[in-house]
């Protein structure tokens, strides 16, 4: 599996991604400049405008870092507890979060932990967006494909937020870059993902239809010894404390029943909450969307496997936004990448240059649309993966019996 960087760019691509550019710039320009003027900067730990604290999901991981080097690591999995602690360091009342990341994430965060915490903010987006950049660069050289994606809803909501998506989405670019070159370096970066596990749910069923076993050994090796290191360094109570109390705590947040988490989850769950349907007739209607994503990656990658690589991880990644329950609107990051290579690679018609701008605009239009419990944008992901299966179809459809395999697009 070879990803083709896209060259000279056709008009309607060049327009589309001038637009998108503009748009985006204008987006996320109104967005950070509301956001920076609406916080409060006099405290040690500034909030903003909904009182919660400036990169407010970093957080979570930054506690995790504190957590680390104490003698009960696990002790926030109770959400009391957690949520004391966070009054007792941010001081008056506090909204709340959840602590609900495998105990493995603690690996990544200790050093973070050891640093204030608007230091380690700091690091942590510049590194992130570092990251990030250096590999979109490598990917999207049309410069204008470039600003968009930076600058793209997803990108500044990551920002905003000081969560991992940057970084997370750089390594799943990297993944189905090197599934076929570097078997080791997908399986370990697979296995990696291990640390904000919704994200990577789908990868063993592409690695078992398309028989790459070698990626899927070092993808296995990587989260057992992930998870080996992690109970040597912790002690084995951390995981016990995760199974028990951290997967219920992520629950909760579906469970709840004033759905606050309405806006910011593009999940075919979520959007069934926003309209008033019960917890089991929401989640009834998620996994048959779940079960159909699964079925789509396994027919694509086992039956298709030698298809256009582009369309092959859009559609992957489309799939892993509709198939999950629990997904929020930075995740959306790397299909937002894969949109945007699709429109700068000439291959789209009409129809599907539209699909890919809704996705562009997926985390906005989940945002408006929420806040007003208006169900629709979850419908946008599975509508750019029927589009795509319906592209494989016919591209098998008109491909000459007797072409070889590897050369079918």
């Amino acid at each position: 599996m070879q990803l083709e960087l896209p060259g000279e760019l056709s008009k309607e691509s060049r327009d589309a991604a001038r637009f998108l550019a503009w748009m985006s710039a204008l987006f996320s320009g109104g967005v950070l400049v509301a956001y920076l003027v609406t916080a409060d900067w006099s405290p040690a730990i500034p909030r903003d405008g909904t009182s919660l604290v400036v990169g407010r999901d970093f957080l979570n991981f930054w506690m995790y870092g504190r957590a680390a080097v104490t003698a009960d690591p696990s002790r926030y999995y109770d959400a009391q507890l957690y949520n004391a602690e966070l009054r007792a360091i941010l001081g008056g009342v506090y909204p709340g979060q959840n602590w609900s990341y495998p105990p493995s994430i603690m690996l990544l965060a200790m050093p973070f932990g050891q640093l204030s915490y608007i230091q380690a903010l700091l690091i942590w987006t510049v590194l992130g967006f570092a990251i990030f950049f250096t590999v979109a660069r490598r990917m999207l050289p049309d410069r204008q494909l470039l600003i968009a994606l930076v600058l793209s809803p997803a990108a500044v909501f990551c920002l905003v937020s000081g969560q991992s998506s940057l970084i997370t989405t750089a390594m799943m670019i990297g993944i189905f870059t090197w599934l076929d070159r570097r078997p080791a370096t997908a399986g370990v970066l697979i296995g990696l993902l291990s640390l904000k596990p919704q994200l990577g749910l789908l990868f063993p069923v592409l690695l078992v239809a398309s028989g790459r076993w070698r990626v899927f050994f070092f993808a296995a090796a990587a989260v057992l010894g992930i998870a080996a290191l992690t109970a040597a360094l912790f002690g084995p109570q951390v995981w016990i404390d995760y199974a028990t109390k951290g997967v219920a705590t992520q629950n909760v947040v579906l469970l709840d029943p004033r759905v606050i988490a309405a806006p910011f989850m593009p999940t075919i769950f979520m959007n069934m909450r926003s309209i008033g349907a019960g917890y089991d007739l929401a989640m009834a209607v998620q996994l048959c969307f779940t079960a159909a994503a699964v079925a789509t990656v396994f027919w694509a990658f086992r039956f298709r496997r030698n298809a256009d690589p582009l369309f092959l991880m859009a559609l992957f990644f489309a799939c892993a936004v509709f198939g999950s329950p629990y997904l929020l609107i930075y995740d959306t990051l790397p299909l937002t990448f894969a949109a945007l290579l699709l429109i700068a690679s000439g291959k789209l018609d009409a129809a599907g240059i539209r699909l890919a701008l809704l996705v562009f605009w997926l985390p906005a239009l989940q945002l408006a649309f929420g806040s007003y419990w208006i169900p629709g944008p979850a419908l946008i992901a599975p509508a750019l993966a029927l589009y795509l299966v319906l592209r494989l179809r016919e591209s098998a459809a008109t491909t000459p019996r007797g072409t070889p395999a590897a050369s079918r697009s």
